[in-house]
């Protein structure tokens, strides 16, 4: 070869090696992107929310009456037998002092009451006499009767005269009794703060007896004080009667039915807790957010029937998360929402094939928070992108992250 044709060779090779070197340099890269492969698996659609667990029946004892109650020796946790364990014992509330002018009137009403006795005690003597003098003609009226000495209207008549006389007697013993209350009521009102502590031992305190066997919930009130009529003082239940309450948006309750499959997490176990939707209640309420937007919630009561003996920790207002199963499938292809976007009023996704992105259209059918139904444009095994960047449109060649 001569040299003249090498320098061709060397420059034509030369050229070539610049030629594929701008070629590579120039062509498009591949855009690397996250890719998930389509599979069938179980598809839950669910409304989650926070609850709380509470005792199915709590019972709030409240004081009967005004008076001064005594410490409180139980405390939470503590047992209670149904009519046997007394949880509070109150004494009738003391007297008010009497001001001068008061005390002087309540003075004045005992005497009056007890001059208005002795006035009833003569009444009763009297009407005894006037009876015994009716006994006596209405028997003489019968002895004369027999003799033909009288008519018998005569002994018709002091048989009615008896007949008064007794009915009057009983009158008159009624009235003195009435007159011996007042007169009691009278010196009642004059009972000192003094007279009734004097006499404390002998008071017969109120006791307040626990209405169910259980346990103690909450003491609201332990301390010795003077508390009034209907004042709350101890909640009572049985822990092991335990229900959940959530409270969800009304938009998401309407689709909640009972029965339905509850799934309890973040309770503080190992393993999620099973319940049960037992009531919707129909009755909705106006909750605050934390962001400030008011909402209207709907109280669902779920039942737990996972074994007892796996929440035997859990208590009377404990913290859980609720996820209600709406609809459960298994074999459903699914296919995350990160895949999905839309074009124009179709849903779209981006699969891989031969190394390069492929827009295809896709049927989705009921959806959760993380994935969806797939009901046509895919199948099992088939690899989209996940949340495609604008960088990525049909045709362009992709690569999966390392």
């Amino acid at each position: 070869m001569t040299v003249g044709s090498r320098r061709l060779v060397f420059w034509g090779t030369l050229v070539v090696i610049v030629m594929l070197g701008l070629v590579f340099a120039f062509r498009p890269r591949a855009v690397i992107v996250d890719i998930v492969t389509v599979d069938r698996g179980n598809l839950l659609i669910t409304v989650n929310d926070e609850g709380e667990t509470r005792v199915h029946d709590v019972y709030v004892l409240s004081a009967p009456v005004a008076g001064h109650m005594r410490r409180i020796d139980l405390h939470a946790g503590d047992p209670v037998v149904r009519l046997e364990t007394v949880v509070a014992e109150i004494q009738p509330i003391d007297p008010a002092f009497l001001d001068p002018r008061s005390e002087a009137q309540a003075r004045a009403d005992v005497q009056a009451a007890e001059s208005a006795k002795v006035l009833g005690e003569a009444e009763v003597e009297q009407a005894r006499a006037e009876l015994e003098f009716a006994e006596r003609e209405h028997a003489r009226a019968i002895a004369l009767i027999k003799d033909g000495t009288i008519s018998q209207r005569e002994l018709d008549s002091a048989e009615r005269n008896n007949r008064t006389r007794t009915a009057a007697l009983a009158t008159a013993i009624a009235a003195l009794d009435v007159r011996n209350y007042e007169l009691e009521r009278a010196r009642a009102a004059l009972v000192s703060p003094a007279q009734t502590n004097a006499a404390e031992q002998d008071c017969d305190c109120i006791s307040i007896r626990s209405p169910v066997n259980g346990r103690v919930l909450r003491i609201l009130q332990q301390s010795e004080a003077v508390v009034a009529a209907g004042a709350s003082l101890i909640e009572i239940g049985n822990p092991r009667d335990l229900e959940v309450v959530v409270d969800l948006l009304s938009a998401d309750a309407v689709k909640v039915e009972p029965g339905q499959r509850v799934i309890i997490e973040r309770w503080g176990g190992d393993a999620p807790l099973s319940g049960r939707v037992r009531l919707v209640e129909p009755f909705g309420f106006t909750k605050v957010s934390a962001l400030g937007i008011e909402e209207q919630r709907v109280n669902v009561i779920i039942d737990l029937t996972s074994d007892p003996s796996q929440w035997q920790r859990l208590a009377h207002g404990y913290q859980v998360d609720v996820r209600i199963v709406l609809h459960e499938s298994d074999d459903t292809l699914i296919l995350p929402l990160l895949a999905l976007f839309r074009v124009a009023s179709d849903w779209s996704v981006f699969v891989e094939s031969d190394g390069r992105a492929e827009l295809r259209k896709v049927e989705i059918g009921r959806r959760n928070s993380l994935d969806a139904e797939v009901v046509g444009g895919l199948e099992a095994g088939e690899r989209v992108v996940l949340h495609p960047s604008d960088r990525v449109s049909a045709g362009v060649r992709i690569a999966e992250r390392g």
